[in-house]
């Protein structure tokens, strides 16, 4: 089944694909634009859910996404033109990492696509080539809360602590201005609701090729997170500065 069929029938019912409910979403976006005016892109936007949300909350803000899922990028547009905020919003099918713009955005985003870049410090430095002066990052990324087995490393690859994670950030010339640790609960949340949206969907759609491998894929998603990184791993979001130009 294709993985991104897989995550866009998982996050049905949460369409942020990261471990944080609405309420901090839009915290972190107003924080982030406080003038009203910016002008936001989102690296690996997937479904536009934080753009979406950016959009609609403030009408003076332009946006523009990229994404390599064209299924993804289609329910953004359907869902834009439903809120009346398409005239605002800009979506390019193509690698993030190959994108390229004359102007600089004011905020930038990725969150939970650093794998798209190769980790989180790359993320950045993709983040820092199209922003501008006095701009921010909102980037999202995974740390480890307890000392991880070999399994759980081989599963979910390479993670530092989150005091390592930040000192990281920090070395690499950008300064957290504000930053939010996902709760249990949140997390909780979040996978009940992936492996759940999935399960249902398959119970859903007998008749659907793809039934039986959703089936398993949320069966195998749901034994590794209660049985392995339930606890263990964490995801931190932060609004960060450059520090030096």
């Amino acid at each position: 089944m294709d993985r991104h069929r897989i995550s866009r029938i998982a996050h049905t019912h949460h369409p942020i694909a990261a471990p944080l409910d609405d309420a901090v979403v839009r915290r972190l976006l107003g924080r982030a634009l406080r003038r009203g005016d910016e002008r936001v892109l989102d690296l690996g936007c997937g479904e536009a859910a934080w753009l979406l949300r950016a959009l609609d909350d403030h009408p003076g803000v332009t946006a523009e996404g990229v994404d390599l899922d064209t299924g993804a990028l289609g329910k953004a547009a359907r869902e834009a033109a439903a809120l009346g905020v398409g005239d605002r919003l800009t979506l390019h099918e193509q690698d993030a990492g190959d994108f390229a713009t004359k102007r600089p955005f004011d905020l930038v985003l990725s969150v939970g696509a650093a794998h798209a870049f190769g980790g989180l410090l790359p993320t950045l430095a993709a983040a820092r080539a199209h922003l501008a002066p006095g701009g921010t990052v909102l980037v999202g990324d995974g740390f480890w809360e307890r000392e991880p087995t070999q399994e759980l490393v081989d599963m979910l690859g390479e993670y530092d602590d989150l005091a390592s994670t930040v000192d990281r950030i920090v070395a690499d010339g950008w300064t957290p201005v504000l930053a939010h640790v996902s709760s249990v609960r949140e997390w909780d949340d979040y996978e009940w609701s992936w492996t759940g949206s999935l399960s249902e969907w398959a119970l859903d759609n007998p008749g659907d090729p793809d039934s039986g491998a959703a089936l398993e894929a949320a069966a195998v998603h749901r034994a590794e997170w209660l049985h392995g990184y339930r606890g263990r791993f964490g995801f931190v979001t932060l609004l960060l500065r450059r520090t030096t130009a």
